[in-house]
């Protein structure tokens, strides 16, 4: 293991040694996080975007590229004399696993640091509070690590994107309680058992920061991530960063009250956005539509409901199905009710539909800015830009990574 990762898992202990190795050791961290910004650069561009003097920052070269953190690359530049060289991130040795654990099954992601996927894997592990989870998670990325290790690629780090209200602070997960056991995070379990660090963030704000930074919420410095699953999650990057909160519960929008004489909602409350938006609800809202003997291609499952899934709605409605037009133009227009109050909060310049319902494209998009346009009021839509995400789930997967490499590389 190399110094920048031990020391990462150490928590960047109180350096015992001298100021001066202290500084060495931020200077090279400086260096990976801006290769990983910029992708490549010649030592004359890092040095003057680093203050670091190229003798120094040549030594520092030299030790990374024996750490395999970096590659380096001769550029033909046309003229005499010698060529320069570009350095970058290493995309062969060093790799990240990254987990999409929800409650329907469990994806795993082997990435390296130029943002690419090397290694998918979908499992049916569903995220439960039974005991056994925890058990078949941790031989999941077991697995992952030794397949990783036959191919001489190190893992120098593991990320998840999973529902809940994760505390940011001590990575405690207050939704799924029992998967922090004896007081320690699901995270800090896992980085127990494997001797690396590791990164949990929200799934709404893993798809907000990925359509933030690789998306289309790029080169955005105020986007919303409004993901709709079987749940209702917000995310939400302030000036680029992810906006947390005080414990990192912001963006909990589904928990908004909407209709105080509605259902009672999973939190416990009545009437919340999830209870009339989410993907469960929009089920629900067929099946007794169904019932009631609503025409509909989705007839033929009158006497078989409960294999009626999303896709199928969804499918249905791109086919030009009454019923279905009209059960998710209104979901459309609640959520546009709620949206319009994070519009008015925090002013963005774009809102992205992540999750399960993006599949609608322009049939949810279009009852979406049709609430807006009435609910908000007209400077905050001015520049507002409502779009379906152009990277599906692969949002939260980016997202992560992208998080890890800022956290793994963070100096000051």
């Amino acid at each position: 293991m190399d110094s920048i990762t031990s020391n990462y898992i150490e928590n960047e202990i109180s350096f015992k040694e001298s100021a001066v190795e202290l500084k060495k050791f931020k200077q090279k961290k400086s260096i990976l996080k801006a290769l990983y910004e910029n992708e490549k650069m010649a030592i004359a561009d890092l040095s003057e975007a680093l203050f670091i003097s190229i003798p120094t920052l040549t030594s520092h070269i030299e030790e990374l590229l024996s750490e395999n953190w970096l590659v380096g690359e001769e550029l033909d530049n046309k003229k005499q004399g010698r060529r320069p060289t570009i350095y970058s991130l290493n995309p062969s040795e060093k790799h990240v696993i990254v987990l999409d654990v929800t409650t329907h099954d469990t994806k795993v992601f082997v990435l390296n640091f130029k943002n690419e996927i090397v290694q998918e894997e979908h499992f049916a592990l569903q995220l439960t509070e039974e005991p056994s989870f925890l058990q078949d998670l941790l031989e999941i990325i077991k697995q992952t690590i030794e397949k990783n290790d036959l191919l001489e690629k190190e893992i120098v780090s593991i990320g998840m994107s999973i529902p809940g209200l994760v505390n940011k602070r001590t990575g405690i997960n207050k939704t799924y309680k029992n998967l922090n056991i004896n007081n320690k995070s699901l995270g800090k379990q896992i980085s127990e058992n494997f001797n690396l660090p590791v990164f949990i963030l929200n799934d709404s704000k893993a798809a907000a920061f990925g359509e933030a930074t690789f998306g289309i919420g790029k080169n955005l410095s105020h986007v919303l991530s409004i993901n709709v699953d079987w749940g209702v999650g917000l995310g939400v990057v302030f000036n680029g960063q992810i906006f947390n909160g005080a414990s990192g519960f912001a963006g909990e929008l589904g928990h908004i009250q909407v209709n105080p004489e509605g259902e009672l909602c999973s939190c416990g409350k009545v009437g919340c956005l999830d209870t009339v938006t989410s993907a469960s609800s929009l089920l629900k809202r067929v099946k007794e539509g169904l019932k009631d003997g609503q025409i509909s291609i989705l007839s033929e499952y009158k006497d078989k409901l409960e294999q009626i899934n999303l896709e199928m709605v969804i499918e249905a409605a791109k086919n030009g199905d009454a019923f279905a037009i009209d059960i998710l133009y209104n979901i459309g227009i609640e959520l546009g009710k709620g949206l319009s109050v994070a519009v008015h909060l925090f002013n963005p310049q774009i809102i992205v539909i992540d999750g399960a319902l993006s599949k609608a494209g322009k049939i949810i998009v279009n009852p979406v800015e049709h609430a807006i346009n009435k609910y908000c009021l007209p400077d905050f839509k001015e520049d507002l830009q409502i779009e379906v995400t152009n990277l599906g789930d692969l949002a939260k997967i980016l997202g992560v990574n992208a998080f890890m490499a800022k956290r793994l590389f963070k100096y000051d």
